[in-house]
């Protein structure tokens, strides 16, 4: 399975930078949807209401899902990669 990669940063209410990655299908196109994705994400970070919009969130590349991000995509239909401050 192919998946889209999209870069995202989201300023923390402690003013640090999050930095996750929200992987979809590649097919997926839906940039609201994403960033819904996204939102529903950093709210299970206690980050609700942050910002999270095109500015935060843009497509980076394809590349070809493990299959944990495969997992999360048939239950969730999308994945997250956390690279910085996500915790």
């Amino acid at each position: 399975m192919k998946v889209s990669v999209y870069d995202t940063y989201v300023t923390r209410k402690d003013g640090e930078q999050m930095h996750f990655d929200i992987l979809v299908p590649d097919h997926e196109k839906d940039i609201d949807k994403i960033y819904q994705f996204g939102k529903n994400y950093i709210k299970t970070k206690g980050q609700d209401g942050q910002v999270l919009a095109s500015k935060e969130c843009n497509f980076c590349h394809i590349q070809e899902a493990t299959s944990d991000v495969q997992n999360d995509i048939k239950l969730k239909g999308f994945s997250i990669v956390e690279m910085k401050n996500c915790n």
